[in-house]
C-alpha cells in the first residue's frame, strides 16, 4: 500500500454558518456524506468480520452498530469506519476520501475466503445521509423512519432505508442508508420534518468538535488506534477474539501506554489571523511535540464576522491540557476532548 503524506484538514470561515452552529447544538442538521459502503455477506460473513475489526460485531448480535478500524498486523490503522450488522450481512460505511472504499475492498479481498462470505462494494447503490444535534432523533422519527431504540442499534425499514443510531460521544447521531434513487426524496423528508440542510462542512465540524479521528488527518499509516482517541471513542474491545493487529493493541492496553495522543487546540482568539496553512507543527517549551492534524472556525452566533479556531493535533503525551502551545504559527492551549461549548468564549 502507498504511503500517503498526511494533511491537515480545514473548515475555513464561511463554509458554515452561525444558524448551523445553532441548528448543531440546539437543533438538527442533515448532511449527505460522500462515503463508500464495502460489505460481506454470507454464512461466514460476522465471523469474518469480527477477526478484523478492532471492535466486537458478535456480542452485540443481530442488528448492532459499531465503529472500529481494521489494521494492519502490526497494528496500524488502515481504514475506520462504521460496521451495521445485519441478517447474514455486515455493512461498513467508510470515508470515501483517503482511499478508503479501496482500502477496506483490499483487506476484505485478501482476507476473506469467498467460500465464507462474498465482498460486495454497495457504494454506487445507496445514498448515506447523516442527522446531528439534540432534536435528530425526533427529526427522524417525525420524517418516518424506522429509528432503533437503543444507541449502537441499526433497522430496516420497509423501503429498505437502513436507519443507524451511532454510539454515545459520536459527531453525528443517525445514519440512514437509502437506495440511491430514493435518497433526494429522503433528504426531503428529513428537511420537512425539521432538519437543517447542511453541506460536508458541518459535518467536519462537528467531528472536529467531537475529538473524532479523520483518515489522512489524524491517521495516517503509522497510527495506533489509541493513539487516535479509540479507547475515549469506544473504537476498540479488548475483551473479543483475536483479530489483525491485535497483539500491539493488547499489548500497549496492558502493559504500557502511547507516546503521542490526539489533543484539542483552543486557538487565542487575538489577533484573529487563522492558524498558518501548510505549516503544522506544534511546539511547546521551544521544542517540537507534534503536529495540527484539523483546523476549523467557529462562528459565533448573533455577532457578525466573529468566532474563534480551534483544531485537534497529535502531540505528545507529556503535553497535558492546559499547556500553552504554538501551533501552526499561533498561539493556542490544550484542552480535553471532546470540546465545550460555547467555543468563542475565552480560554
Amino acid at each position: 500500500m502507498t504511503e500517503e503524506l498526511p494533511q491537515v484538514a480545514r473548515v475555513e470561515p464561511g463554509e458554515v454558518t452561525p444558524a448551523l452552529v445553532t441548528a448543531l447544538y440546539t437543533g438538527a442538521l442533515v448532511s449527505r456524506v460522500e462515503a463508500g459502503v464495502v460489505a460481506l455477506t454470507g454464512p461466514g460473513a460476522v465471523t469474518s468480520f469480527q477477526g478484523l475489526l478492532t471492535n466486537d460485531v458478535e456480542l452485540p448480535g443481530d442488528g448492532s452498530f459499531v465503529y472500529g478500524a481494521l489494521l494492519t498486523p502490526k497494528g496500524m490503522i488502515v481504514v475506520d469506519g462504521w460496521a451495521a450488522r445485519l441478517g447474514a450481512t455486515v455493512s461498513y460505511t467508510v470515508p470515501a476520501y483517503g482511499g478508503g472504499r479501496e482500502r477496506a475492498l483490499a483487506t476484505f479481498t485478501r482476507s476473506v475466503p469467498p467460500r465464507l462470505a462474498r465482498v460486495s462494494d454497495r457504494s454506487a447503490e445507496v445514498a448515506v445521509y447523516r442527522l446531528g444535534g439534540p432534536s435528530a432523533l425526533a427529526v427522524a422519527v417525525a420524517a418516518g423512519l424506522e429509528v432503533p431504540p437503543a444507541a449502537g442499534r441499526v433497522l430496516v425499514g420497509p423501503d429498505g432505508a437502513e436507519t443507524a443510531r451511532a454510539t454515545e460521544g459520536a459527531p453525528f447521531v443517525v445514519q440512514v442508508t437509502a437506495p440511491a434513487a430514493a435518497g433526494a426524496l429522503l433528504a426531503a423528508r428529513l428537511e420537512a420534518a425539521g432538519a437543517v440542510a447542511a453541506g460536508p462542512a458541518a459535518l467536519e465540524l462537528s467531528r472536529i468538535l467531537a475529538g473524532w479521528p479523520r483518515l489522512g488527518a489524524e491517521v495516517d499509516e503509522r497510527t495506533i488506534p489509541q493513539e487516535a482517541r479509540f479507547d475515549e471513542i469506544g473504537g476498540v474491545s479488548y475483551t473479543k477474539g483475536c483479530y489483525t493487529g491485535q497483539e500491539t493493541v493488547a499489548r500497549l492496553h496492558f502493559r504500557g501506554h502511547v507516546n503521542r495522543q490526539v489533543r484539542g487546540l483552543l486557538f487565542d482568539p487575538e489577533p484573529p489571523a487563522a492558524p498558518a496553512d501548510g505549516w503544522s507543527v506544534v511546539t511547546y517549551v521551544d521544542r517540537d511535540v507534534g503536529r495540527v492534524t484539523s483546523l476549523a472556525f467557529v462562528p459565533e452566533t448573533g455577532v457578525a464576522g466573529a468566532g474563534r479556531w480551534i483544531g485537534l493535533a497529535l502531540i505528545r503525551r507529556e503535553v497535558e491540557p492546559g499547556s500553552l502551545v504554538r501551533a501552526a504559527g499561533r498561539d493556542a492551549r490544550v484542552v480535553e476532548l471532546p470540546f465545550a461549548f460555547p467555543i468563542a468564549a475565552p480560554a
